[in-house]
């Protein structure tokens, strides 16, 4: 018997939930501090009397820190194991966005975004690829979906910070970058409570310590369900051992080689797509409600009635990844953004604007949830952050683009061209996941990667 089959054979239970709930706060945390940059734009503008293109790299400047953040998180997650890099980036994070909020002037502030944004980038980047190596593989779509939808508490945090710290207190925009570092106290929690991964363990030959993880979750297990264990089944593969030193050289090569170009291909457009939409929309909602019309107290107030909206879009979507596949959420999820997203281009009253925005919302928050699922279960062990990382890297490429162009977009095109450019790029990632995406529900992750070729050293 392999230590993974008895991995995968364990029933959902107090541990797993309790992973679950240690990554979804480290994911919570990374939203606050992406969303709450949309409710500082206007303080920030006010402050340093600031033009719409300086606002423009402020909105780009975390996205942009997050792409090296996750390239770096990938990397060193399959070098010195996920659990150090999902510590150390919190602990990165915290400490710029503490820099930024007492930031005296728009340089400092500006620099301070883009390292916190690394920060963020690093932990949202692991989070996802180390957690999914835990789950048994006929619920790994639900947990992931579901961890993911932490997210979305993030944002209505952030959507709340901005209505009852930003609005009325007069430094309230640099409370709110101190608040956002509050989670740094986790990490005494984390230290303690979270174990390496067993899969990255096996990868690197330290198979005596994989043992000790998987007999403590195994322990832990029949505590909390006071049942016996399930039979082991047959053996399963485990990870290759035998496989090249990660850097990004050595990854770039192998994701893009013959064996697994395909796949690296459809995530990388996926990730582009949805990343692309989700920041344009999302940095540029309040400003674009308040040039409406709509007065900056309630811009906040309808802001938060849309982020509202992602807590069922990615909660259905878990839910769905094991039923539909990944694959089709994610396409099901893409096309209701699509429509919305066309919806929004065609309204111009404050209600419309902020229900077709909600629901917007709930199908982009959707695809999220769909994404963070499928994407870890294309890569296989050796490789499986390096792979997520660049993938979620790439997206970042659209998120650090959008902002600039959906606020050019604004200029030129007008409210409704900004929303015909995000149905039509929505548009794109349809098709891609459809015709060229990989089934992967209720398979293991070594059935779906380990059979791929393994690179000589």
């Amino acid at each position: 018997m392999t230590l993974l089959a008895r991995l995968d054979r364990l029933p959902l239970s107090r541990p797993h939930y309790k992973l679950l709930l240690i990554g979804g706060l480290g994911y919570t945390f990374d939203a606050m501090d992406a969303a709450v940059v949309a409710f500082l734009l206007p303080s920030a503008k006010e402050v340093w009397q600031l033009d719409n293109a300086q606002l423009g790299l402020i909105g780009s400047a975390a996205p942009f820190g997050f792409l090296f953040g996750a390239i770096a998180a990938g990397i060193l997650g399959d070098r010195i194991g996920r659990k150090k890099v999902m510590m150390y980036a919190l602990a990165f994070y915290a400490a710029f966005s503490v820099v930024a909020a007492f930031a005296p002037n728009y340089e400092l502030f500006l620099a301070a975004r883009v390292l916190a944004g690394a920060g963020a980038g690093a932990e949202s980047a692991i989070i996802a690829p180390f957690l999914s190596e835990f789950v048994p593989a006929r619920r790994r779509g639900w947990f992931v979906g579901a961890l993911a939808g932490f997210f979305s508490f993030g944002f209505v945090a952030a959507a709340l910070i901005g209505r009852f710290v930003v609005t009325p207190l007069p430094e309230g925009w640099r409370i709110a970058q101190v608040i956002t570092a509050l989670p740094i106290v986790m990490l005494l929690w984390w230290r303690r409570s979270l174990p390496e991964s067993p899969r990255y363990l096996l990868a690197n030959g330290r198979r005596e310590e994989a043992e000790k993880v998987v007999l403590a979750i195994e322990r832990d297990v029949e505590k909390a369900t006071g049942q016996p264990l399930p039979p082991v089944p047959a053996a399963a593969a485990e990870p290759a051992t035998d496989t090249p030193k990660v850097n990004l050289l050595t990854a770039l090569r192998f994701l893009w080689s013959r064996a697994m170009a395909r796949r690296t291909a459809v995530i990388w457009t996926i990730w582009f797509v949805i990343t692309f939409s989700y920041y344009g929309f999302f940095s540029w909602i309040p400003t674009l409600l308040i040039e409406r019309g709509i007065t900056v107290t309630r811009s906040f107030e309808f802001s938060i009635i849309i982020y509202l909206a992602q807590i069922p879009g990615y909660f259905s979507a878990a839910w769905l990844t094991e039923r539909l596949d990944r694959k089709h959420t994610i396409a099901l999820y893409l096309c209701g953004s699509a429509v919305s997203a066309f919806w929004l281009s065609q309204t111009d009253a404050p209600w419309s604007i902020t229900l077709a925005g909600a629901v917007l919302s709930f199908f982009l928050n959707g695809t999220y949830a769909g994404l963070y699922s499928y994407t870890p279960e294309v890569f296989p062990t050796w490789i499986r952050a390096s792979g997520t990382g660049l993938a979620s890297a790439f997206g970042r490429v659209g998120s650090i683009l959008a902002p600039t162009i959906i606020g050019l977009s604004a200029a030129s095109l007008g409210f409704a061209g900004v929303f015909g450019l995000t149905t039509a790029v929505l548009s794109v990632g349809v098709i891609c996941v459809l015709v060229f995406g990989l089934s992967t529900a209720g398979r293991s992750l070594e059935e779906l990667t380990e059979r791929v070729e393994v690179p000589s050293k």
